[in-house]
């Protein structure tokens, strides 16, 4: 099998050298590196800059579908950045990152690591000292709290779609079992095998525990599947669930996947959530999935009451967490529009 993490399949990347980079756990990263993307034109005032971190699984590419002409994102009008988080297979990475830190040996990362990297990208490559807007999914969410936490002052908007600012028990649990559905297979081997396909049994594994949580009932009862071209509840899970992960490094999705569960904009305050969420100023739009299992609605409105100068809103689909993937109209529609209003929202 060729190689996933090409740009071949994910498009041109340019890569911001951060040297040897200081983790929060205490490691050092020689010769890390951040891969990002960038659509538009940053104007002279550098004041039409938005950042779209990705979620997990995903590389720079995977949220350009939002950027068009005549969309919110038209960028004729915005300078939008797409930063690739550690582990993601194109910045530094257990599948690109030579001994010691190779493989199964790579240290682990968190969201604090991702956005002090990007805070690097913003600043120092592109000098913008304010973001118009960030926003992202499931750990791009994860991401948005982050940044609005962390550097309160640089944020205008934030858009936080499908995420928490703290992980949950709930979905600490299921991140690690789908972790440990990938360690299950005996070729994953610690972290150390030859090929990522060596890993195809826990690879299918880890699929098939995402075609539980990833949708809802209301999908798989009403056979929602066959209105996209899937004959069989069978065919659904091989040509789209497993036919998602086989290509991804198993190494890659489990570094990612620990720092997804030890997501948590508290550490900032001593564990304190609502002191941290009270830092920000941004004006945010706090916007779950109806159906969502991993981040409920209600888990989000919990956190969107102790956010000042917040609103909550709600996209409705039977695609649940997968919402973001814009496979049905009006999925795309509902979160254009949530773009779209918070963009025009007034904020000094």
């Amino acid at each position: 099998m060729g190689n996933y993490y090409s740009e071949e399949n994910h498009g041109p990347h340019e890569y911001l050298d951060l040297g040897d980079f200081e983790l929060t756990g205490g490691i050092t990263l020689p010769n890390a590196k951040l891969a990002y993307k960038t659509r538009g034109t940053l104007n002279e005032a550098k004041d039409n800059a938005v950042l779209f971190p990705h979620m997990w699984s995903g590389t720079s590419a995977s949220m350009e579908i939002f950027v068009g002409e005549g969309r919110p994102l038209d960028p004729s009008r915005y300078f939008v950045i797409f930063p690739g988080q550690f582990a993601n297979g194109f910045s530094s990475s257990p599948s690109n990152t030579p001994p010691p830190f190779n493989g199964g040996a790579f240290p682990h990362v968190t969201i604090a690591d991702d956005v002090r990297a990007q805070h690097r990208l913003v600043t120092e490559v592109f000098g913008i000292q304010r973001l118009e807007l960030v926003l992202g999914w499931s750990m791009g969410a994860e991401q948005t709290y982050e940044w609005a936490v962390r550097y309160p002052d640089m944020v205008k908007r934030a858009l936080p779609f499908a995420g928490t600012a703290r992980t949950t028990a709930h979905d600490y649990l299921f991140v690690r079992s789908h972790e440990d559905a990938l360690k299950s297979d005996p070729a994953w081997n610690g972290g150390f095998y030859k090929d990522q396909s060596d890993v195809h049994v826990g690879l299918r594994r880890h699929a098939q525990i995402w075609s539980v949580m990833g949708l809802c009932p209301e999908f798989y009862n009403s056979e929602a599947y066959r209105a996209y071209g899937f004959s069989s509840l069978e065919d659904f899970l091989h040509r789209f669930w497993e036919n998602y992960f086989a290509p991804m490094d198993p190494n890659n999705l489990i570094w990612m996947g620990w720092k997804w569960r030890h997501g948590d904009v508290s550490l900032h305050t001593g564990g304190d959530l609502a002191d941290a969420l009270g830092r920000i100023t941004a004006k945010t739009y706090v916007v779950p999935f109806s159906r969502d299992m991993f981040f409920p609605p209600d888990d989000c409105e919990a956190e969107q009451r102790l956010i000042p100068n917040s609103e909550f809103r709600v996209v409705d689909s039977l695609w649940a967490h997968f919402a973001m993937f814009c496979l049905a109209d009006r999925d795309r529609e509902q979160i254009d529009r949530c773009i779209d209003d918070l963009l025009k929202e007034h904020v000094d």
